[in-house]
């Protein structure tokens, strides 16, 4: 298989130049990224107000990362006083834009910007930033894992792994960053080499005003590209594709209608077509399982090739990636019934490919905090392939009221009930999959802590 030479533009072409030594940078939210923004720029003599709307006492160890640090620190309240003096506010994914630090902040002329637009201004490394509702950390783990197989140092961040900004002071050929709609909501020159837009579906719809906000959200991952540089857009998704008139860089598509230029499915096979070339991928080969992930793996090939990457060293990375922690991770087979953790799947979207990944009758584990929008949307699915659902959480209500009609449902207290209500009603051949289509923060710190509590619980049957 022939590779081709990326042709993009040098990555230092028009980056802007920021000065942080002397300057007073608020750092709103503490969790693990804002810790990672205050060991960045105070590095560069820049000093820290730290805030924090939860309690001191909660916060133990933002509070003893941030004693070594030229860093004052205020938890429990927000106060705009605190913003006297200050030069820019960095504020943490998990901040609105409505927090009143922000709307002073902009009032007052103060700059605000993200992490990933921080670290951008300090890269050196050229960037493939992913985004999308589902199939993020998946492309982005994939993509990383197809420029190393070309010889090259690849990170896979951002939204998953480190933060970016940890990466900045390292050296990389890529950074391969996955970028949420929160974190691009404070982009300006934010610049990625290749920038993918996998899909949209309602999700987080209790933050943006419809779709469009969210979708709008999103696509600033293109804003700062130039002509060198590359987008790549799901062509199957309306709201997506439709971005293409819209775009500054060059478009490159993936899709499951054959096109002249770009990834394709033909029968059982992948295909990408460019630059005079065709090359096929047979999905037999692949480890990972599902529809989603043969999206997935279409935009990791088109994304690696506009990179570089020779087709081979990106299909034998594809063939080789055995898929990421809590997106239908195989956990155990009993008594004849397979159990899938997808802890991952937090929205509607999410749950429809992964049912629509099993022909296997469901015994389909769901629930959580309730994250806007309708689950009307899968009730045809859970209608044909959901044996019983299992409902928990603040969401069981709702969700039992939009799906309890198209399959036995049970409500349950808690995940621990849930995994033996299961195994009662799985039967030989069946697939148990834990997809919540619903976040974990009534239950569990994240949707990972929700993930591996469901694998122990599975392994204690």
């Amino acid at each position: 298989m022939a590779s081709v030479a990326t042709n993009l533009e040098p990555v230092t072409d028009g980056k802007p130049v920021m000065e942080l030594k002397g300057k007073n940078i608020m750092v709103l939210g503490l969790a693990r990224t804002g810790l990672a923004v205050a060991r960045f720029v105070t590095r560069r003599g820049a000093a820290v107000v730290g805030v924090d709307a939860r309690a001191a006492e909660e916060m133990a160890q933002a509070r003893a990362a941030l004693a070594p640090l030229p860093a004052v620190c205020h938890f429990g309240v927000e106060n705009t006083a605190w913003l006297d003096g200050v030069d820019a506010v960095v504020p943490s994914p998990g901040v609105p834009r409505d927090n009143p630090l922000l709307v002073e902040a902009a009032q007052r002329g103060i700059e605000v910007l993200s992490e990933i637009e921080l670290a951008a201004r300090f890269a050196s490394m050229p960037l493939v930033a992913v985004t999308g509702t589902n199939g993020k950390t998946t492309t982005t783990s994939l993509l990383a894992a197809m420029l190393e197989a070309a010889g090259l140092r690849a990170f896979a961040g951002g939204n998953i792994g480190k933060p970016f900004i940890d990466h900045v002071d390292e050296t990389w050929d890529w950074g391969v960053v996955e970028v949420s709609s929160f974190q691009l909501e404070w982009v300006r020159d934010f610049r990625p080499r290749i920038a993918l837009f996998l899909n949209l579906s309602e999700d987080h719809l209790d933050r943006y005003d419809g779709l469009d906000g969210y979708g709008a959200a999103k696509a600033r991952i293109f804003a700062a590209q130039q002509p060198g540089d590359v987008a790549v857009l799901n062509r199957d998704d309306p709201w997506v594709w439709d971005l293409r008139g819209r775009l500054t860089a060059r478009v490159v598509s993936f899709g499951w209608s054959e096109v002249a230029e770009g990834a394709f499915v033909a029968g059982d096979e992948i295909v990408w077509r460019g630059e005079g070339a065709e090359e096929r991928l047979p999905l037999r080969e692949l480890r990972l399982r599902g529809v989603h992930n043969v999206e997935n793996v279409m935009a990791g090939l088109c994304a690696a090739r506009a990179a570089g990457v020779a087709a081979c060293a990106a299909a034998t990375a594809a063939r080789r990636f055995p898929g990421i922690e809590h997106r239908l991770e195989f956990v155990r087979e009993l008594s004849g019934a397979r159990y899938y953790n997808d802890s991952k799947g937090t929205n509607v979207g999410a749950v429809e490919k992964s049912l629509a990944s099993f022909r296997e009758p469901v015994v389909l584990i769901a629930g959580g905090v309730h994250k806007g929008g309708s689950y009307d949307a899968l009730a045809p699915l859970v209608r044909e392939r959901v044996r019983t659902l299992i409902l928990l959480g603040a969401s069981a209500p709702l969700m039992r009221t939009a799906l309890g009609a198209s399959a036995d449902t049970v409500v349950v207290p808690d995940l621990a009930a849930a995994v033996h209500a299961a195994r009662a009603a799985a039967r030989p051949g069946d697939v148990v999959l834990l997809s919540p289509a619903c976040s974990s923060f009534d239950m569990f710190e994240n949707y990972a802590e929700r993930g591996r509590a469901f694998k122990e619980l599975v392994q204690a049957l």
